[in-house]
């Protein structure tokens, strides 16, 4: 088993109805099932399978994806079939799986190995698993082998346990501005690396290259600077999340460009949920009489990056947040939690702005 796209959690909205499903690759039909679940049927269901098999448990769908073929386990039904990683095998595998109420169709982020098949499931009830709880759940189903085919019934059984929420997934535009998110960032990493080693150098040649480097990469990052802002500026829905998150004080443009391409689900969470995803909200350590202090960890790393320098500067020219890091400090919080609660109320904020479109107004002194 194999990303931040789309990780599970906790909520209890799943069953999606006929009408938020779309049509992909081949027409596909609905059924109506029992207690309001609906299932959908191929082209090829010419015998009325899906319709029969519409009067038992809603299934889900495991996936894992390779390179080369996509490994698909049905649970409860225990079926299971093999589909080439390719536009035809997305479409037979669309066509397969209507003969069943499918309630989750869970997989995990696989590079890029998974996209054009989240891209053809469009808006069915598909669920990205974050692999390092894929590999806990195994372990604590005693699983040890490890083959594809095990990988997709554990994925299958997983979802199914955990019930996690449905997410829409990434269009083709998100798709493309995630990768040329995740390029600048690399370069700036290698930007970064670079300049600690050229500090080190003695010979005259290694000092020229590296600077050669370095310009090269300057010119890169401007260029993909430059293609963002133009993929961006070319979705509405894209550019109307860049306005409504540089609107808040502290958010600026690189900032904006990064939340929109890593959370992709913010303004669709509650508050603790955004908090959650990313890796904002505190956990407890109780037990009995003993009380440890809490902490912050998970979610997605890069979120937290992305935001620690804003909050340094929101906790100075956001008069919102800058009275709540003052009181924070004012009360003996050490300087790093409240930048850290600082971080959480901009996401939290960035989350209830876009549930809500609409912009970031400043509070009247």
């Amino acid at each position: 088993m194999a990303t931040p796209d789309r990780t599970e959690g906790d909520g209890s909205q799943n069953r999606w109805s006929a009408r938020d499903r779309v049509r992909v690759g081949s027409p596909l039909s609905f059924s109506s099932g029992p207690n309001g679940y609906r299932g959908f049927q191929g082209p090829d269901d010419k015998h009325g399978t899906a319709k029969k098999m519409s009067d038992s448990l809603p299934q889900t769908i495991g996936i894992d994806i390779s390179k080369a073929t996509l490994d698909c386990h049905v649970h409860p039904a225990g079926i299971e079939r093999q589909f080439p990683n390719t536009t035809k095998g997305h479409k037979a595998l669309i066509a397969w799986a209507g003969q069943w109420e499918v309630e989750r169709i869970a997989y995990e982020a696989t590079g890029t190995y998974h996209r054009a098949l989240e891209v053809a499931l469009g808006h069915l009830p598909c669920v990205k698993l974050n692999p390092e709880r894929a590999r806990r759940f195994a372990q604590a189903t005693g699983t040890l082998a490890k083959t594809d085919r095990i990988d997709a019934r554990l994925l299958a059984r997983m979802a199914a346990t955990l019930q996690p929420p449905v997410r829409p997934a990434r269009n083709p535009q998100q798709n493309q501005l995630a990768e040329l998110v995740n390029a600048r960032d690399g370069l700036v990493r290698d930007r970064t690396a670079l300049k600690n080693r050229e500090k080190n150098l003695t010979v005259t040649l290694l000092k020229r290259q590296c600077s050669q480097r370095l310009e090269q990469i300057a010119r890169h990052i401007e260029a993909l600077d430059a293609e963002i802002a133009t993929v961006i500026a070319a979705d509405e829905h894209l550019a109307r999340r860049h306005d409504i998150l540089t609107s808040i004080a502290g958010l600026g443009t690189l900032t904006a460009n990064q939340i929109i391409a890593i959370m992709p689900e913010l303004g669709s969470l509650d508050n603790k949920q955004a908090a959650s995803l990313a890796g904002l909200a505190p956990v407890a350590r109780q037990s009995g009489q003993w009380k440890g202090k809490s902490f912050i960890r998970g979610g997605r790393a890069n979120v937290r990056q992305a935001l620690y320098m804003p909050a340094l500067v929101a906790a100075r020219f956001n008069p919102d947040l800058k009275a709540k890091y003052q009181q924070l400090i004012a009360a003996g919080k050490p300087a790093k939690i409240a930048i850290t609660a600082i971080m959480r109320k901009l996401i939290v904020t960035a989350n209830a702005l876009l549930k809500q479109n609409r912009l970031w107004i400043k509070s009247p002194a």
